[in-house]
């Protein structure tokens, strides 16, 4: 595993340690850097492939944290790059621990903003209080906008 890591191939992803509610996941998450690899790796040729595959939303998921993190790269920044899981299942995918407090992300590979993709954020930021920054939702929606408070961002600008 440390050889994948050297070279640049997987990430790991810690979980968020700080006292924000109970924690399930101990362990981190394994991201690949290039999603194409791992599409690749899947047997994923085409697009068309790519849009019924099931697990087209881990392979999104991947792509938006591998550019989060090449973001703080490219900046010369190390990466403040987390994930958090409550002890019924809900998830934020990303929190960005940065001066001004967590950002949570949350990331869907699906077009439709349904409220339904609010709940791990809004959970977070239920337990987060002051801590908390603008929350944000990247997703393939066809525009950037903002929706019951969350910043809803197309993929495209993920991390900008």
């Amino acid at each position: 595993m440390s050889v994948l890591e050297a070279s640049y191939i997987v990430f790991l992803l810690p979980p968020h340690q700080r006292n924000l509610g109970k924690r399930v996941v101990k362990m981190p998450k394994l991201y690949f850097l290039d999603a194409a690899l791992a599409a690749s790796l899947m047997g994923i040729q085409t697009t068309t492939q790519l849009a019924i595959h099931p697990l087209r939303g881990a392979l999104f998921e991947t792509l938006i944290v591998s550019e989060f993190l090449k973001a703080r790269f490219n900046a010369g920044l190390v990466s403040n790059l987390f994930f958090w899981r409550d002890n019924v299942g809900l998830e934020v995918d990303l929190l960005l621990e940065e001066p001004a407090g967590l950002m949570p992300v949350e990331i869907k590979s699906s077009a439709t903003v349904t409220g339904d993709l609010f709940k791990g954020l809004r959970k977070w930021l239920a337990i987060a209080g002051d801590a908390a920054r603008q929350p944000r939702l990247v997703c393939a929606a066809p525009a950037s906008y903002q929706r019951e408070g969350i910043d809803v961002r197309r993929w495209q600008e993920a991390a900008g």
